[in-house]
C-alpha cells in the first residue's frame, strides 16, 4: 500500500469484546500501530460502537417507543466513547480532536486522526469510506470479529462458502441497499455503495489477529476478504 495513509475501520467488538477489555490485544495493537509509525505511515482509525451499540439500542427497544433515528443517536455515542478511549490511548500522536464529519477535510499534522459516528443513517463504515475519499487512500481495512465475507450467513447456513474475493456488485446483492441500526452485516449496504461508486477497496478481516492485520497494512497476502479489488 506504500506509506500513505491507511484507514483502519475499527469495530467496537475488537475495542472491547462482549466478555470485556482485552489489555493484551489492546496493548499489541497499540505496539503495531507505532511501529508503522516509525517506519513512517500515518493512520485515520474509525471506531465501531459493536456490542456496547447493540446493548443499549436492544434495552431501549425493550422498554418500547425506540425510533430507528433514536437507535442511531444511541449507536453514534457509542462510537464516540469508543473513539476517545482508542484516542487516549494514543496520547499526543492523535489529533485532539475526534472527526466526526468524514467529508470536511482539514489539516492535522499528528500521525493519527481519530473517526466516529457522524449523523443518522450512517454507519462507521460509511465514515471509514467517507474518510478515504476526503483524503485520497483507495482503501479501508476493516477489522471486525471475522475472518471472511461468507455468501450466506454462517450461523445459519453450515454450507455458507467463504469469499476470499467479491465484487462491489456480488457483494452489494449479499448485503442489499438499505441500512438498519445496530446491523450486524459484514459492511454496511450504504458504505458499499460509496466504495463502488469512488473504486474504494474494502478489505474484511479478522482484527484480532495482528500478524495478519500487519500483512494487510503492508500489501502482502493476508487471511481475509477483498471487496472490490
Amino acid at each position: 500500500m506504500g506509506k500513505d495513509i491507511i484507514v483502519l475501520s475499527l469495530g467496537g467488538s475488537i475495542i472491547i469484546p462482549k466478555t470485556g477489555f482485552e489489555p493484551k490485544f489492546l496493548r499489541g495493537f497499540k505496539k503495531m500501530i507505532l511501529d508503522f509509525l516509525r517506519r513512517g505511515f500515518r493512520f485515520i482509525i474509525v471506531c465501531g460502537g459493536g456490542a456496547t451499540c447493540r446493548n443499549y439500542q436492544a434495552a431501549a427497544r425493550a422498554v418500547g417507543g425506540l425510533s430507528d433515528e433514536e437507535a442511531d443517536r444511541l449507536g453514534i455515542q457509542a462510537t464516540r466513547f469508543n473513539a476517545f478511549f482508542v484516542k487516549t490511548l494514543f496520547g499526543k500522536l492523535a489529533h485532539p480532536e475526534i472527526t466526526k464529519a468524514p467529508e470536511q477535510k482539514y489539516k492535522w499534522k499528528e500521525k493519527i486522526l481519530i473517526g466516529a459516528g457522524w449523523d443518522p443513517g450512517w454507519s462507521s463504515d460509511y465514515d471509514a469510506v467517507a474518510l478515504a475519499k476526503t483524503y485520497g487512500a483507495k482503501t479501508v481495512i476493516n477489522l471486525s470479529n471475522i475472518e471472511y465475507v461468507y455468501d450466506s450467513d454462517p450461523r445459519q447456513n453450515p454450507k455458507a462458502k467463504k469469499l476470499v474475493n467479491i465484487s462491489w456488485k456480488n457483494f452489494r446483492k449479499i448485503v442489499g441497499n438499505k441500512w438498519i441500526p445496530g446491523a450486524n452485516l459484514p459492511f454496511d449496504p450504504i458504505a458499499s455503495r460509496l466504495a463502488d461508486k469512488n473504486k474504494i477497496k474494502v478489505i474484511v478481516m479478522n482484527g484480532n489477529n495482528l500478524p495478519e492485520v500487519k500483512k494487510a497494512i503492508e500489501g502482502k497476502k493476508f487471511i481475509g476478504t477483498t471487496i472490490g479489488g
